[in-house]
C-alpha cells in the first residue's frame, strides 16, 4: 500500500476535524503543517504527530515534503493558498467553497491542469456512502423521473463580529459556507437550472439567511433555505414519479437514507456509521485518484466544482452581494 505525504494549510477547527480523520487512515502519513505563526503551527503538528510544521505558507509551499496539500483557511485565502501549492508543484485538495467566485475556480483549476497535478474541492458529502448509495437508487430507476428536490441547510448561530462566517473579508455569509450543499445535491442530481429565483436577509454585508428556488423546462423545481439565523432539521427529500429518498438530518453528512415507493411504504434503508469522523471518505477518494493518476475526482469533477460556483454567482448577482477582495 502506497503512503501518501499529507500537508495542511491553516490549524483552525476544519484543520483540526480533518486532520483527526487522517491521522487514522492507513496509507497517510502526516509530513508538514502551516500555520500564521510558529507557535500555532508547533502545537498542532504536535498534537497529531506532523513531522515539520511552518510558520507561514510559502516555506510551507516551498520546503516540505508534502504531494497532497489540504486547504483549510477562510474561503477568501483559498485561491492564493492554493495557487502557491500548485505553483510549488503540490497536489491540492481544497475546502470548499472553493473559491470566491467562478473565474477565481477556472483559473485555479486551469492552472492544475497546466502543471498536471491533482485538484479536487473538499465537497466530503459526494463523497459519503449514504449519498453514494442514494445516487445509486436514482441511477436504478427507483424513484423514477425526479420531480422535486427539498434540501435545508440552515444552523442558529449568534452573530460574532470576529467569526469568518460574519466576516465579508473573509467570504462571509450562509451561501459560500452552507448554501453550497443543497446547490450542490439539487445540481448533482438535475444539473444547471433553466431558472433561479433567490433572496435574502443581507447584514454586515453578507448574506444572513436565503431562500432560493431552481425550476427545470421538464418541470422539476427545488426548494432550499440556508442561513444562520434560525435552526432548521436540515434534512432533504428526494421526490419521484416511482418514489421517494429521505437523507436525515444533517442531510450532508448523513448516517441514514431511506428509500419509499410513491404511497409512503418503505422499500429499502441504508444505514452507515462514520469509520472515523466522515472526512476518511473523501481521503480514501483522493488516494484512490493518485493511485489511479487521476486528476480529478469522478465523484467531485471539476465541471460540478464551476457550474455550482457560477449558481452561487448569479444568487449573490441577484443579491447585489459582492466581497470585498473579489
Amino acid at each position: 500500500m502506497k503512503k501518501y505525504k499529507w500537508g495542511i494549510i491553516g490549524t483552525g477547527k476544519i484543520a483540526h476535524t480533518f486532520a483527526t480523520a487522517l491521522k487514522h487512515c492507513e496509507n497517510a502519513e502526516l509530513c508538514a503543517v502551516a500555520s500564521r505563526t510558529d507557535e500555532k503551527a508547533k502545537d498542532f503538528a504536535e498534537e497529531f504527530g506532523f513531522s515539520e510544521y511552518y510558520g507561514n505558507y510559502k516555506d510551507f509551499a516551498e520546503k516540505s515534503d508534502a504531494e497532497i496539500v489540504y486547504i483549510a483557511t477562510p474561503m477568501a485565502s483559498h485561491f492564493n493558498d492554493a495557487w502557491l501549492c500548485l505553483e510549488n508543484g503540490k497536489n491540492v485538495l481544497c475546502e470548499k467553497s472553493l473559491t470566491l467566485n467562478t473565474a477565481q475556480a477556472e483559473k485555479l483549476i486551469a492552472f492544475a491542469k497546466d502543471k498536471a497535478l491533482f485538484f479536487m474541492e473538499a465537497m466530503w458529502m459526494k463523497c459519503r456512502p449514504v449519498y453514494r448509495k442514494m445516487k445509486e437508487w436514482i441511477a436504478s430507476g427507483l424513484i423514477g423521473e425526479i420531480e422535486y428536490i427539498k434540501a435545508d441547510f440552515s444552523n442558529y448561530i449568534p452573530y460574532n463580529e470576529n467569526d469568518r462566517l460574519f466576516r465579508a473579508d473573509c467570504g462571509g455569509g450562509c451561501l459560500l459556507d452552507l448554501g453550497i450543499y443543497p446547490i450542490t445535491l439539487t445540481h448533482d442530481l438535475l444539473g444547471m437550472p433553466d431558472d433561479i429565483t433567490s433572496s435574502a436577509h443581507m447584514m454586515y454585508g453578507i448574506d444572513m439567511s436565503n431562500s432560493i428556488i431552481f425550476r427545470y423546462k421538464n418541470g422539476a423545481f427545488s426548494s432550499m433555505d440556508n442561513g444562520f439565523e434560525i435552526q432548521l432539521r436540515n434534512n432533504a427529500v428526494i421526490s419521484g414519479t416511482k418514489g421517494l429518498i429521505t437523507l436525515g438530518n444533517w442531510f450532508h453528512c448523513t448516517d441514514e437514507g431511506i428509500l419509499f415507493d410513491r404511497s409512503g411504504n418503505e422499500i429499502e434503508r441504508f444505514v452507515r456509521k462514520d469509520d472515523i469522523n466522515g472526512y476518511e471518505y473523501e481521503i480514501d477518494e483522493v488516494h484512490r485518484c493518485l493511485d489511479v493518476g487521476f486528476r480529478e475526482s469522478p465523484l467531485v469533477p471539476h465541471s460540478a466544482t464551476i457550474a455550482v460556483m457560477k449558481i452561487m454567482d448569479e444568487c449573490r448577482a441577484q443579491w447585489g452581494m459582492k466581497f470585498p477582495n473579489e
